[in-house]
């Protein structure tokens, strides 16, 4: 079955809306482990195949949802003002 955002007669702003909270829920439940995610990760939690749930992830970094973290060599993401990063460099 495929994604509701890859479903007919959705309209794009609904599916991003609801990837948005199946991402954020997804998150949520995982955050006791971890607090960043690889991309695959995202996708994974979004049922999505990577070009469309690039797409999703971006959005939501864009609208500070999501933030991206990049060591130069690995890039992460998580929610933000979660992990030992954020903590280490005195944010709330």
């Amino acid at each position: 079955m495929p994604p509701a955002f890859l479903k007919k007669g959705h309209t794009m702003e609904l599916d991003y809306e609801e990837s948005k909270a199946k991402l954020v829920a997804g998150l949520q439940k995982k955050l006791k482990t971890k607090s960043k995610f690889y991309f695959n990760d995202l996708a994974k939690i979004l049922e999505a195949k990577p070009r469309e749930a690039k797409k999703i992830v971006n959005r939501m970094v864009q609208e500070r949802i999501l933030e991206y973290w990049s060591s130069g060599s690995t890039s992460l993401y998580g929610l933000p003002g979660t992990g030992k990063q954020d903590a280490a460099e005195g944010k709330e």
